[in-house]
Order: C-alpha cells, then structure tokens, then sequence
C-alpha cells in the first residue's frame, strides 16, 4: 500500500505531521519504519499485510535518533545475533492488542510460544474465565512494529508455522535465523 510523501517544512515546524518514516534494506526485504519523532511507531516489510496501518496519511522522511538505534539493533539482529532491548516503542491498538504485545516482548530471542499459551496467560492475568486463541491471533497479526515486538516467534498448537502478516517464508527466515527451527535437509 502506497501513501502520500508530504515534506512540507513549514508545516513540520509548526507540529503538523507527527509521522516521520525512514527505509531498511534487510536481508529479506525492503522495511519501511515509522516513528512519532521520539518512538518506533511502525516496522513493516513492503507489500505485508496491513501494511502502514497505523501510519497517518501525511508523514514525512526525515533521519531521527530512533531510526539510527533501530537500524543498529536490526543489522545486530539479521547477524543472527540477539540484539537486547530494542529501541523506544510505541505501538497504536486497543487495550487488549496492547497487552498481546506486552506479552510478545518478553519472549525471548531464540524461543517460541503459541497462541493459546498466550491466550492462557492473558486470561489468568486478567481474570477473564476464558481469552481465544482467535483473538490473540488477531492482535498478533495487526502487531504495527514486526520484528521489535516479536510476533514471528508465536508458532500454533505443536508448534506448527502458522500466520505471519510478513508471509509464511519471512517468519521461517526468522526463526532459521534465530536457531528456532532445524535448517531444511
């Protein structure tokens, strides 16, 4: 999904345009990052499902101290490498995708959950008798910040590859590359 590139100096000055977006060249794909000027508010790869949702229509591209850790911290990362705290995030959702990436970023490097041991332990923390592996997998799939809030590292029942808004391949990458997963023979 394309959107509109507006570089109106004026009217950044002024606290317009709160969005400012900067490009990765990664190792699989091309990254888009979004920011509101202090956090990461997006990380998309290019054609993804939900692509920019969360990103406001006028944006501007502009190098920003967050853009500059969050580069550091992925070329660390596709090393293979764990590359530790991530840079200032702030994703935009609802209260309950919210506490899904909560969950999501305290993961791991290198480990995995599924979507009903999330379910499960959302549940227990919220009281709630019951919280689906559906819903969850929702929030998973509209994470707005991939790879910093790990949703690749949720796997389904028996571990089974399943959702990536990034495609099936990507997340396979991931994991090869975080040694989840045994190379192909």
């Amino acid at each position: 999904m394309s959107r509109p590139k507006v570089s109106d100096p004026a009217a950044e000055r002024s606290g317009a345009f709160m969005d400012f977006i900067w490009h990765y060249a990664s190792p699989l794909g091309a990254v888009t990052l979004a920011s509101d000027g202090t956090a990461l508010t997006g990380l998309w790869f290019e054609g993804q499902k939900y692509y920019a949702e969360t990103l406001a229509s006028e944006y501007t591209e502009r190098s920003l101290p967050v853009f500059g850790r969050a580069i550091e911290w992925l070329d660390i990362y596709f090393r293979g490498t764990d590359p530790g705290a991530p840079p200032p995030l702030s994703p935009a959702g609802t209260p309950f995708r919210r506490a899904v990436w909560a969950f999501l970023l305290r993961v791991p490097y290198g480990h995995t959950v599924t979507y009903g041991s999330i379910a499960r332990a959302l549940s227990e923390k919220s009281g709630c008798e019951r919280t689906s592996a559906r819903a969850v997998g929702n929030a998973v799939g509209h994470n707005p910040i991939s790879l910093f809030i790990p949703c690749h590292r949720v796997v389904g029942a028996g571990g089974r590859l399943t959702g990536y808004a990034g495609g099936l391949d990507r997340k396979r990458q991931l994991l090869l590359l975080e040694k989840v997963l045994p190379p192909k023979r």
